[in-house]
């Protein structure tokens, strides 16, 4: 087996972490890149999104007039850096989508992988 596929299929938690854990980028592995000047140039591999069917809901919110992600985040979360957290379990790539349209419903729900009782 190649040493690419074996830290793919190796289990985020053991990889080397950057970033903390209320990160979205946390589990998320750096590779190198070779210029041609010679410089190696590090960076973070893709993060694809998580389908929504592996959260757990917790509650729903109502967009209202004004609302903005961040404070949606602060308000169920406790944390408006958790934004994203909402947009992976409502399939957002554009924050902003999520807010634009009052009566929208959003899934406020546990971390990816956290089954509720």
């Amino acid at each position: 087996m190649s040493d690419a596929l074996k830290a793919l299929l190796q289990p985020p938690a053991l990889r080397d972490n950057l970033f903390p854990p209320t990160s979205r980028y946390y589990g998320v592995e750096t590779a190198n890149l070779e210029t041609s000047d010679g410089k190696t140039v590090a960076y973070l591999r893709r993060r694809f999104c998580p389908p929504p069917e592996r959260f757990t809901v917790l509650q729903e919110h109502t967009v209202t007039e004004g609302d903005r992600i961040d404070n949606v985040a602060a308000k169920y979360l406790g944390d408006p850096e958790q934004a994203w957290r909402i947009c992976d379990a409502n399939r957002a790539m554009s924050p902003s989508e999520l807010t634009e349209q009052p009566g929208r419903k959003l899934n406020i729900t546990l971390p990816e992988g956290i089954k509720g009782a």
